[in-house]
């Protein structure tokens, strides 16, 4: 509603409006995160309204254990990051769809019935692609393009599993339903579940972004500007992991089991070979788009253990994550913001002149690299141990993603932040400014707080 009624504000408004709206959306979330119990084991502040009724297509919505953090992250970071949003061209339009984008992650969180899920699952595009193409660097639409057709192939895939589960449940009880909850209830035979499995991981593995199909994300998040970087990093690839979550983990539990395997050797590759490319930038902001990809091996890992541990684990992990990933993507933007580029070679010796930056991007680097009592230890620790039950040698190949991570976070941040100044144009930088320490404050503390107290 807010999006729509977002056309008639006037430009000067536009950016109060958005920041008025998210922060209700958020302060909205709060009575759900304190009223959520977490001892009932089904979905809670369930509704449900019919659309195709005929079909068993409902509104269906609810929440439980797994996306009542998720639905609070992107509230969340919506709201951060119009508070953080640097002036841009058609400022009007990029709140509008700012606003479109939350509608998609919201529905798609609590969306209970298969296809209202898919439906917001394919909504997510279109304002991301949107996003990229207009507001990007010089290879904007490329990447917007790549982007699109890369998750677009892939959802199509998808969406055949997901009308065969309909049918399926229609051949097997003689009514049309495509509630996920009665899903649940389906006994699928091991070969109809491999076939199901494989769609739905086509759909999924692209927005993770898994190996081999994470090409489109360096891309994307290279030529995105740094509000479109800080949500697709943040929120737009937690789709994938709480997809398998949701729909591949309770319905096809043989096929999970089956590909436990090869997924894991897909996650390590992920883990060892995106952290060595992250290594290799000279562009800080891939860097960042790199160990992005790198984490998200981790989170798959933890999942795929089917244990307490490791679930629980990826799930914190997902948060953890998009805070982390949201504050650095910021904190790239703000320098890319005052020197007009991302080549680490051109910064050195920030930290002389911009103490404050420097300190807050100390502390969401030691949040990246999973220092213990920051918020990257606890969901890595737990997503580590859990797999640590299915193969101890595999887990340690993974936890070389420690040691991976903090070399090449702390090589960026030994060239960029101490050293001889090599660029002139640094000695006349600003430290962050009163809108920048808005955004970055709420994340950093997070990051502190979470750490200590994860519970």
């Amino acid at each position: 509603l807010a999006a729509v009624v977002g056309a008639f504000v006037s430009k000067q408004n536009i950016k109060t409006f958005g920041i008025a709206v998210t922060g209700l959306e958020f302060l909205l979330t709060i009575p759900v995160l304190l009223g959520f119990d977490p001892k009932n084991p089904g979905f809670q502040f369930t509704e449900k309204l019919p659309l195709i009724p005929d079909y068993g297509i409902f509104y269906y919505v609810g929440i439980d254990g797994f996306s009542v953090y998720l639905l609070a992250l992107s509230t969340f970071i919506s709201f951060i990051a119009i508070v953080a949003l640097e002036e841009l061209k058609n400022m009007k339009n990029l709140i509008i769809t700012l606003l479109f984008m939350e509608v998609t992650m919201v529905g798609f969180f609590i969306a209970l019935d298969a296809i209202v899920f898919y439906v917001f699952f394919e909504l997510s595009l279109v304002p991301m692609m949107y996003i990229i193409g207009s507001w990007g660097s010089h290879k904007r639409v490329y990447a917007a393009v790549k982007f699109f057709l890369y998750t677009f192939t892939g959802s199509l895939i998808m969406l055949l599993g997901v009308i065969y589960l309909g049918y399926a449940f229609h051949e097997a009880t003689g009514v049309w339903s495509f509630a996920l909850p009665h899903w649940h209830l389906l006994i699928l035979p091991m070969d109809v579940q491999i076939w199901v499995f494989l769609a739905f991981f086509a759909g999924l593995a692209v927005k993770v972004p898994m190996f081999p199909f994470h090409t489109w994300l360096p891309y994307a998040h290279g030529q995105a500007p740094t509000v479109g970087s800080v949500i697709l990093a943040a929120v737009l690839l937690k789709m994938g992991t709480y997809g398998f979550l949701r729909l591949n983990f309770p319905i096809m539990p043989d096929a999970t089991l089956y590909f436990v395997t090869p997924i894991a050797i897909l996650s390590l590759i992920m883990v060892v070979y995106t952290a060595m490319i992250a290594f290799a930038q000279s562009d800080m902001k891939q860097v960042v788009a790199y160990s992005s990809v790198s984490h998200m091996g981790v989170i798959m890992l933890g999942m795929f253990a089917l244990n307490v541990e490791g679930i629980a684990g990826s799930v914190f992990l997902m948060i953890s994550h998009g805070i982390v990933s949201g504050a650095l993507f910021m904190l790239v933007g703000v320098i890319y913001e005052r020197l007009h580029t991302k080549e680490m070679s051109e910064f050195g010796g920030i930290t002389s002149v911009m103490p404050k930056y420097g300190v807050i991007f100390g502390i969401v680097l030691m949040g990246s690299v999973g220092l213990p009592l920051t918020i990257g230890f606890v969901g890595e620790f737990l997503a580590l141990l859990g797999f640590f039950k299915v193969s101890p040698i595999m887990t340690l190949i993974a936890g070389t993603t420690i040691i991976l991570g903090a070399i090449y976070m702390l090589n960026v941040f030994r060239k960029s932040f101490f050293g001889q100044v090599t660029n002139q144009k640094i000695f006349e930088l600003k430290d962050l400014t009163k809108r920048e320490l808005a955004g970055l404050i709420p994340l950093t503390l997070l990051v502190i707080i979470l750490g200590i107290y994860p519970k």
